[in-house]
């Protein structure tokens, strides 16, 4: 878990109480509907049931399965440490309006990043900011070569990497409960 943990080419922006016991590293594309989904579904209940009670922090990282992915991470890393987590939670929920391959995808998240304040400088300052592609990239290599993530979303719950989405995977590591009850 300590290299899971270890300092990367950014910093995490934790979610939750900075020293709760648990920690849960995801690794997501903005544009991964599996992801949305995640985001959408099951998060809601991660975050009340862990984060919310101090029992667990999160951390996001990204991995760009694609340049509007890689895009979408950058305004959300440029929008503030206090308003990274709402940034990704209003892309995610609105993935299907804006996730569009080619310029029509580029000209939806610019407005979108717009409603959150950004102004056409800012935007253009921060999708051109070669420093923080290059960051984000590092971090999505990393993950691929040191913790074999080769596709999103990808979780980590106290170091073990967990095989499905559902709530039922976080509680099986937080908690020790069993994923499918026994049958019997």
């Amino acid at each position: 878990m300590a290299a899971l943990l270890e300092a990367g080419p950014l910093e995490d922006i934790v979610l939750g109480d900075p020293n709760a016991d648990n920690v849960i590293v995801e690794y997501a594309s903005m544009t991964c509907p599996h992801c949305a989904h995640f985001y959408t579904e099951v998060f809601p209940q991660l975050k009340e049931k862990y984060i919310d009670t101090g029992k667990a922090r999160f951390i996001f990282r990204e991995f760009p399965l694609d340049s509007l992915a890689a895009r979408a991470s950058m305004v959300a890393r440029c929008a503030g440490k206090d308003r990274f987590y709402p940034l990704l939670d209003g892309l995610f929920e609105t993935q299907e309006t804006w996730a569009a391959p080619g310029p029509d995808g580029q000209e939806k998240l610019k407005l979108i990043a717009k409603q959150a304040g950004f102004s056409e400088d800012s935007y253009k300052q921060c999708v051109e900011d070669k420093d923080l592609f290059n960051k984000i990239v590092a971090v999505r290599k990393k993950a691929h070569e040191e913790f074999g993530v080769d596709g999103t979303p990808a979780f980590f719950v106290n170091g073990t990497r967990l095989e499905g989405v559902g709530i039922e995977s976080f509680d099986a590591v937080i908690e020790g409960k069993p994923e499918t009850p026994p049958s019997g």
